[in-house]
């Protein structure tokens, strides 16, 4: 898997003014490109031994059904010809129901739910597709100004043929009232490039009565390459 650098407009700038803590740790000399003595041996897949029975349904890992809405998640990782990726390791990783993160950094004044973790990993499958299950998270305030609440989403972190290979990107949903005061989905310059970080309502992966479902497909390079965390 190669992280190639897309089209300008489509990865955030390091230092992005409107998102304020940019500003103290974003890098302000010029990057450098660190170019391995040999290549990276390649096909390297996961072992099965680090998946649990839960890792790709969410609302499973309790003792019984968290609280807030239940969806399913699914897409497909392409290359920029929109060939699949197979066999790449994806980890998400989001708030609960209320807005909350399962971590000690997280004390803003809403519930934990004991019955998620808001954690999960799988694999694509032949085709490129990966699939889990979960609950919509909620927004959240994050302190960036007196009322910045984030955009509901999901985080995705993307593993090549080595864990040395990471690529990271977060998942909206349509038609979120936020979007337009979230300088963290702004800090994308490329009005197209945002829009691809915003899933896709599916019926068709809408599991009857139980749960809606959404799409969100990931390119890693290319003219439609998905925005990533720098």
């Amino acid at each position: 898997m190669k992280f190639d650098t897309p089209a300008a407009g489509v990865y955030p700038e390091l230092i992005y003014p409107p998102y304020k803590s940019t500003l103290k740790r974003g890098p302000s000399q010029p990057l450098l490109r660190l170019v391995a003595p040999q290549p990276v041996r390649q096909n390297i897949a996961p072992s099965p031994r680090i998946f649990l029975p839960h890792d790709m349904d969410l609302t499973a890992q309790g003792a019984s059904e968290p609280l807030g809405e239940k969806i399913v998640v699914t897409g497909r990782v392409l290359d920029e010809d929109g060939k699949p990726v197979r066999n790449s390791l994806l980890e998400v990783w989001q708030c609960n129901a209320a807005g909350r993160y399962r971590h000690k950094r997280d004390q803003h004044n809403a519930p934990l739910d004991p019955n998620f973790s808001g954690w999960g990993k799988m694999l694509t499958d032949d085709d490129g597709r990966y699939r889990f299950v979960t609950i919509k998270p909620g927004p959240y305030p994050w302190g960036n100004h007196d009322k910045a609440w984030r955009p509901a989403h999901i985080h995705f972190s993307l593993f090549g043929n080595v864990y040395a290979q990471r690529l990271v990107t977060q998942m909206y949903f349509p038609s979120d009232p936020l979007f337009d005061y979230d300088p963290i989905f702004q800090s994308v310059a490329d009005p197209a490039a945002r829009q691809r970080l915003i899933s896709r309502f599916s019926l068709e992966h809408t599991v009857g009565d139980q749960m809606l479902g959404y799409e969100f497909d990931i390119v890693l390079r290319g003219r439609d390459a998905t925005p990533m965390d720098q």
